[in-house]
């Protein structure tokens, strides 16, 4: 059996009880406050430190990729260990340079090691969903064409949907793609929005109040998914009662074959805000 070895990136905002039995390799994104503070997404800084510190913060943190350097060094570590091909699943490259960093990395290492870098075209649990069901499979003793087939397989079955408190957050943060139409206009409309082919940000559709906003994202999910045996992940930005209430929701009207509900961390915390509450959604093997 081939040791193939799952690599992702900090904004997949994998639980570390689902990283650590799945044996996932994730590499951190950072975080920049105006006051030269620099954190790793998830090491040094935590989701709740994080929302604390921005409670406090003048002016909104920057984020930032890994270096080609540093992917390179993970690949080639993973290779002394044992791996034998490495499947790389990444943020999106509309909203990031992880995607390129790690294409950079690849290259250098292709006489090493066979590397496989994906552009997931999504964000936060959406990224997560997908990693951890590949990490599965291939744990189960899949091949690694088998795990790339699976892979793309979930990349085209994979829906998310979130609601922010504000477009503030990502405007200032330039990953507002073509939600942009939508600033300044919200008052009590509530956007669905959503991430097109490209990866970019997008409002899905505009809803009056959150709760028919959340009304209709399930509703949207319940027509593209029916009953279908699905997995399921909520995850918010301190706003854990409404992910929880999602969930509950879900699970009463879908057929649920994996549920998580986690947090969305700093990084992807950074662009959306506190108060975001998402669903992603995908069928089940």
């Amino acid at each position: 059996m081939a040791n193939i070895k799952i690599v992702t990136d900090s904004t997949a905002d994998l639980p570390k009880e689902v990283v650590d039995r799945l044996g996932i390799t994730v590499i951190p994104l950072n975080v920049h406050f105006s006051n030269n503070e620099q954190y790793e997404d998830g090491v040094t800084l935590s989701p709740e430190e994080f929302y604390t510190k921005l409670k406090t913060a003048k002016e909104m943190p920057r984020t930032s990729q890994p270096s080609p350097l540093q992917f390179e060094n993970l690949y080639k570590k993973l290779k002394q260990e044992g791996a034998e091909q490495i499947l790389s699943i990444h943020l999106s490259s509309a909203l990031s340079g992880t995607l390129q960093a790690a294409t950079i990395a690849k290259e250098a290492v292709a006489e090493q090691i066979d590397v496989h870098v994906c552009d997931s075209k999504r964000a936060s649990y959406a990224i997560g969903v997908i990693v951890a069901e590949i990490a599965e499979v291939a744990a189960n003793g899949a091949s690694y064409a088998a795990c790339v087939e699976r892979l793309e397989q979930m990349l085209e079955e994979t829906q998310v949907y979130f609601l922010v408190d504000t477009l503030e957050y990502l405007q200032k943060n330039g990953r507002i793609g073509k939600a942009s139409a939508l600033f300044g206009s919200l008052l009590k409309v509530k956007p669905i929005l959503s991430l097109n082919k490209e990866g970019e940000v997008y409002p899905h559709e505009r809803v009056r109040g959150q709760k028919k906003a959340i009304e209709r994202l399930i509703s949207l999910l319940e027509e593209e998914y029916g009953q279908a045996a699905v997995h399921v992940g909520a995850f918010h930005a301190e706003n854990e009662s409404l992910a929880k209430e999602l969930m509950a929701q879900v699970e009463e009207r879908f057929n649920v074959s994996s549920r998580i509900i986690t947090t969305i961390g700093a990084v992807i915390g950074a662009h959306v805000g506190p108060g975001t509450v998402a669903l992603t959604m995908s069928p089940a093997k």
